[in-house]
């Protein structure tokens, strides 16, 4: 197969220690410090005041870095099909939502349910950006950032457009942490196309690769203990590429035995 040639037209990133692109950057390159107070949650400018009072984690972070990227691309956020992937969901709302069942079955928040499918950030992002393109919400466990990314990249390449991936995961919270650990927030955007968009990062090149014993890419130590434990820390290898530019190569896994191989240099 053929390498699938595409530009990162628009980055966001958003956790307690990065928050936001431009900040992020400068700590990925090691030219600032991470802040000594982390973040607690983004709240979203998509959102109306009282949503965004009463939108989960997964929402927040979803839609801030999601709004982001579409700023730095300086592309309508309604004009572009989107890839949502979390190995999770919200964790939050599944421990609120089996505990309930177990104690009070009929005191189920209905709000709280239409929050607990996977696709609900996806859900809202439609909604407040008014975007009637095409969406995609996929998990694939720890690896759902890497499979995530080849779906993005199949979708632009297919359609011949820009596509928004949008990679997230939350805490975990109660006995589910135990199986199904997460630490804290993190969120990753990116507007991947086929062309070189006006404010593009990289341009890249993605081969397939297939094997067993692949092994990922990993960010710089220090790097990567900013965001160490959330579901969706595979992003971050690409991200510091990103940040640090050059011409870099990365293998990014989509499954145990499907790897992305991907070199990278600037737009």
């Amino acid at each position: 197969m053929k390498p699938m040639r595409l530009h990162v037209n628009g980055v966001a990133l958003w956790s307690g220690l990065l928050p936001g692109w431009d900040a992020a950057r400068r700590i990925l390159r090691g030219e600032a410090a991470a802040p000594a107070q982390p973040a607690t949650r983004p709240a979203p400018e998509l959102l109306p005041a009282n949503e965004r009072r009463r939108a989960p984690d997964t929402v927040s972070v979803a839609l801030e870095v999601a709004l982001a990227a579409c700023r730095h691309a300086e592309l309508p956020p309604a004009s572009l099909p989107s890839v949502f992937s979390s190995m999770h969901g919200d964790l939050a709302i599944t421990d609120y939502m089996c505990g309930t069942m177990a104690s009070s079955p009929l005191l189920v928040s209905p709000t709280r349910f239409h929050n607990s499918v996977h696709n609900a950030a996806a859900g809202y992002w439609t909604i407040a950006a008014e975007c009637t393109r095409p969406y995609t919400a996929l998990s694939a466990g720890e690896l759902s950032f890497g499979a995530g990314l080849l779906e993005c990249c199949v979708q632009a390449v297919s359609g011949d457009e820009d596509v928004l991936l949008v990679a997230y995961d939350i805490d975990a919270r109660g006995p589910l942490a135990a199986v199904a650990g997460s630490k804290h927030l993190l969120g990753a955007g990116l507007i991947v196309g086929p062309r070189r968009g006006t404010h593009a990062l990289a341009q890249f090149d993605l081969q397939p690769e297939t094997g067993d014993g692949l092994v990922a890419s990993t960010a710089q130590a220090g790097n990567a203990a900013l965001v160490a434990g959330n579901s969706t820390e595979s992003c971050l290898p690409f991200m510091e590429a990103l940040a640090l530019g050059g011409s870099r190569e990365l293998l990014c896994l989509a499954t145990p035995q499907l790897g992305l191989r991907i070199r990278m240099r600037d737009a």
